[in-house]
């Protein structure tokens, strides 16, 4: 089982080696890939050392799987030259996301529209992975109308230098290099990758058009706004979601508490309920705060925390793999 990791060296390529480690994926042979500057450098998997390779050496390699986090332009060059060679690509920016030809997967809610011609398959958003594993089982237990939701994401959702901004303001810095128009520290900014024609933001509408790709349903009418704030590590999200049929909320909490990959934290009268502390270097997508909506019927609220490194890009890619693995389609 020879992988391929295109973009090692970043904050997902990192975590996707730590996962694959954690997880015991069955690699037989890495082969990290990253940009000609860190060709030849090493890194380190399961205590031994790796040397990075070309793209053009790791295509020759031929890899069962290729799994990419080296953005948008990258992925649209290069992985359909892996494709070519038989490797599976699992591709973690948004360059396929919405080409009717590839299947975005989040591996809880629809892994079986995976067949063995799908060769490059794309991973979603990291806001729209962690909702949907909430929304999937309430979607099949009351059919869901419409969703209204917003988000609070960190900034190592941006990357490094987004990182490295918000520490420097930490300590004083202002004018250090800037992933942000504005300053991140001590602010919230209503504003996450491009604006639109319609005023909404790039990353709002890929969590509009997302859902119902994953979800398989058109219906389901979503509406979004996404908000960077001054945390390292895990996306937080608001949901409000209108059924077709009525519910009860016990029977709300005790269908997430069984969903594989959520983790129930709703006890208000102890102070118990998701944050970005829990979901830190965690695989699992927490949801609480679980309430109805008094303005009008139908209607739920909830509160889904996720690391977005890891759920929300590296788990989210590794799981996929792993389903390919168990049913024999790589």
């Amino acid at each position: 089982m020879k992988v391929a990791v295109v973009g090692a060296t970043g904050l997902v390529g990192t975590q996707i080696l730590k996962v694959l480690e954690e997880r015991n994926f069955p690699v037989t042979e890495l082969i990290p890939v990253a940009s000609p500057k860190s060709i030849g450098t090493e890194i380190k998997y399961k205590g031994k050392g790796f040397k990075v390779v070309s793209v053009e050496d790791a295509i020759s390699m031929k890899p069962a799987i290729a799994i990419f986090s080296a953005g948008g332009s990258a992925s649209l060059e290069l992985a359909p030259k892996f494709a070519e060679v038989g490797t599976v690509v699992i591709d973690n920016s948004s360059a396929w996301r919405m080409d009717p030809t590839k299947k975005l997967i989040v591996p809880e809610v629809n892994a079986d529209a995976i067949t063995k011609e799908d060769k490059i398959i794309a991973n979603p958003n990291c806001s729209t992975i962690q909702m949907v594993v909430v929304m999937n089982p309430l979607h099949k237990k009351y059919k869901i109308k419409r969703v209204v939701v917003s988000t609070y994401q960190s900034v190592t959702g941006t990357g490094k230098k987004a990182v490295d901004q918000l520490m420097d303001e930490r300590k004083g810095i202002m004018d250090g290099p800037k992933a942000y128009a504005y300053q991140i520290d001590l602010n919230v900014i209503p504003h996450i990758d491009v604006f639109l024609e319609n005023g909404y933001t790039k990353e709002e509408m890929k969590m509009i058009k997302e859902t119902n790709k994953i979800m398989r349903d058109d219906s389901i009418k979503v509406t979004a706004t996404t908000v960077r704030i001054p945390v390292v590590g895990g996306h937080s999200e608001s949901v409000n979601i209108e059924f077709e049929n009525e519910f009860d909320v016990e029977e709300v909490k005790a269908l997430l508490a069984a969903e594989e990959g959520v983790i129930l934290v709703d006890d208000v009268a102890n102070l118990k309920y998701p944050m970005p502390l829990h979901s830190h270097n965690r695989d699992e997508v927490f949801v609480g705060r679980i309430r109805r909506d008094e303005s009008q019927p139908k209607t739920l609220n909830l509160w889904v925390v996720a690391d977005n490194l890891r759920k929300g890009a590296a788990t989210n890619a590794v799981q996929i793999a792993e389903y390919l693995v168990s049913k024999k389609l790589v």
